[in-house]
């Protein structure tokens, strides 16, 4: 499973859940994105289903994204 990062833009109606200018830990779903969705471990530690409109991929230095990896 590829591990990725992304940053949340808008956390209309998942104000629990999400963070907006946080960064969460994208997981691959290849059957989510057909759905126009995305895997993302969020606040509760768990991964759920978001649409892919309320976040944005970013790219780190790799020891950057290491950190905030084994941080998660």
């Amino acid at each position: 499973m590829r591990k990725n990062l992304v940053v949340c833009l808008s956390n209309t109606e998942y104000e629990v859940s999400l963070e907006v200018r946080k960064i969460y830990q994208l997981l691959n779903d290849d059957e989510a994105e057909a759905l126009d969705m995305c895997r993302v471990i969020d606040e509760s530690g768990e991964d759920y289903l978001y649409p892919k409109k309320l976040f944005a991929q970013i790219e780190l230095p790799s020891i950057i994204e290491k950190q905030i990896l084994l941080a998660a």
